[in-house]
């Protein structure tokens, strides 16, 4: 069977995440005020759910427990305090617009019993009026026992001193047939030092190359380009970050993880002053139901303009993106660093009413979260979402890393600065909806910045995918005339091909191999044009190119044995065809050829 793999690229969403404190407000009086308040009857149920559960126990991400009577009456009037001015639990986003999935804003009536508890000297009360808890194992999968467990084989040595580290580390799928997954738990090993991990998803296995060419474990970089043959746009919150619990996808919401999938989980790392061994470990939840839902992720940025100038108070930062579809929003996560000030991301709908989508007046790093809503949120075509940041570069930000305040610019480091909001949005078209989607985003993206090879290439990428192969040429070259890659060139290749230009397609394919001689795909389909051009034996080389780097590739056996048919070489021609049929039994074409090759053996 002949055919070519159009390669596509996407940048996965780069996480990193923080929360904030909310304003102070006064208690009322409380209804409570006649009444002798205990712990297992009237506090414990407030502190386990709100505090204890997701951060404050052993391991947890808060600095002592809240497991126990005595753990929480020694500090009675602490906890009083801090959540009598909304300081914890820490729930950074303001209470207007839709509420939050597992949202911890404490109401003014918890916050008046544990201040009247404190002020009775905190009785314990009736042992038999505690509920059996679990309690939190922060050590171990949260998520209970998972279905696989990916472990690296070696650790990596975090260096004790320099700047934060971005390392990825490349886990292969041991799998022989698709599954669906429901959810990944991460296990990021030394937590002190990991300020947060990203999964990505690697189809092709294009961080192999990556991970062998480093001589640690692992390899270097915080952008992390993952190769694909397929449309694939970033559709779901894949991350850890310190005190966000994982969780499972909402029903029909699963996704699909093939046989040679690799999972690249990019760590960003902080020294500590010492030596520090990262081994992170990756749990994996599959479901019997395959996705009937399909999100996908938009970022709004505009990094381009953070140029903040030393003891700036309120710079702003703001994006748009107008929605050429209906979409429920299910969720946003918006990223600044120790600058941040002000975060807010709202919708203006076609009718000309406002819809809050989040906002919070103290952006804080160290605390960070996925912000899910109750409901979903439905946006009409047309709506314009909006992002607006502000920060503080001036010595009134006690968290500025500057002292006295530097200029700052965007950049990767917890010291640079950033301004992402990505929105979780289902289309209520379906699948087909993503690609309209993803089209209008990288044409935003171009308005700000029209010269970036990224946007270029996976616009491109969309357009080739809607057989609009004149527009993806265009921005395919305009993308090359940014810079050279190898990607780009075999993907301009396949677009020529598709107007039946092969001389064009044969020159991009042949490029592309001299940027990148172990290329797969350049080699495999510049093989399928000498195949059909009849010049068998340089197929044969390509080919057998393609299986060096993916002896799996049933497509590349079959097409191999093709070649040396055409070559008369029958016998080694059969093998190949038998291969291909022994990894793919539902490959038609082998068995097609492998029918023809016997005969003729005869």
């Amino acid at each position: 069977m002949e055919h070519f793999r159009p390669a596509s690229r996407f940048f996965p969403p780069l996480l990193t995440l923080f929360l904030l404190l909310p304003a102070c407000r006064e208690a009322g009086r409380t209804a409570h005020a006649d009444t002798v308040l205990t712990f297992h009857r009237d506090i414990e149920p407030i502190v386990f759910n709100n505090c204890a559960l997701p951060c404050h126990h052993p391991g947890g991400a808060g600095p002592f427990s809240l497991i126990t009577y005595e753990d929480v009456r020694k500090r009675a009037h602490q906890v009083a305090v801090v959540t009598g001015k909304r300081y914890m639990p820490p729930w950074p986003p303001e209470p207007e617009g839709p509420r939050y999935a597992g949202e911890r804003r404490l109401s003014t009536d918890q916050i008046d019993r544990l201040r009247l508890w404190a002020e009775q000297g905190a009785a314990e009360g009736n042992r038999s009026d505690a509920k059996p808890r679990a309690i939190p194992n922060s050590e171990g999968w949260q998520l209970g026992k998972p279905d696989l467990v990916l472990e690296l084989p070696q650790p990596y040595i975090l260096p004790p001193d320099g700047t934060d580290v971005f390392r990825n580390f490349v886990f292969p799928v041991p799998i022989t047939s698709p599954r669906y997954v429901k959810a990944i738990e991460i296990l990021p090993g030394q937590k002190k030092v990991v300020h947060h991990a990203n999964l990505l998803i690697d189809r092709e296995q294009s961080s192999r190359r990556l991970d062998a060419e480093d001589s640690e474990v692992g390899f270097a970089g915080m952008d992390v380009v993952i190769e694909s043959s397929q449309f694939e746009p970033d559709s779901h919150f894949l991350f850890w970050k310190p005190g966000t619990p994982p969780s499972f996808e909402p029903p029909g919401m699963t996704w699909r993880l093939d046989p040679g999938t690799d999972l690249v989980l990019n760590a960003h790392l902080q020294p500590s002053g010492k030596p520090e061994t990262i081994q992170p470990a990756l749990g994996i939840y599959f479901s019997d139901q395959p996705p009937t839902l399909f999100p996908m992720l938009l970022q709004l940025e505009h990094d381009g303009a953070l140029d903040i100038p030393p003891g700036e108070k309120n710079f702003a930062v703001t994006d748009e993106y107008q929605l050429p579809v209906d979409v429920d929003v299910l969720g946003v996560y918006p990223h600044a660093h120790y600058l941040g000030k002000i975060i807010e991301g709202w919708a203006d709908l076609p009718d000309g009413t406002r819809q809050p989508l989040i906002r919070i007046n103290h952006w804080d790093l160290n605390w960070q979260a996925v912000y899910r809503y109750e409901k979903p949120v439905f946006l009409p075509k047309g709506s314009v979402i909006r992002m607006r940041f502000t920060y503080d570069n001036s010595t009134e930000n006690i968290r500025n890393p500057n002292n006295p305040p530097r200029r700052v610019k965007a950049g990767n480091r917890s010291s640079d600065e950033m301004g992402h909001l990505w929105v979780q949005v289902l289309p209520k078209g379906g699948a087909p909806d993503r690609i309209v989607l993803q089209e209008a985003l990288m044409r935003s993206r171009l308005r700000k910045y029209p010269n970036e090879f990224s946007s270029h290439f996976n616009l491109a990428s969309v357009l080739q995918t809607q057989n609009r192969v004149p527009e993806a040429i265009e921005h395919y070259q305009a993308a090359l005339s940014i810079r050279p890659d190898a990607l780009a060139l075999n993907s301009l290749g396949t677009a020529w091909q598709q107007l039946d230009r092969l001389p064009d397609a044969v020159e991009c394919y042949e490029k592309a191999l001299r940027l990148r001689p172990d290329y797969p795909d350049a080699h495999y389909n510049l093989g399928i044009l000498l195949l059909r051009a009849g010049r068998a034996a340089a197929a044969v080389t390509h080919f057998e190119q393609v299986l060096r780097a993916r002896p799996a590739d049933a497509d590349a056996h079959n097409d191999l044995g093709s070649a040396l048919f055409m070559e008369g070489r029958v016998r080694e021609a059969a093998t190949e065809f038998r291969t291909a049929l022994r990894l793919n039994p539902d490959h038609q074409n082998a068995r097609d050829n492998l029918a023809l090759a016997e005969e003729r053996g005869k």
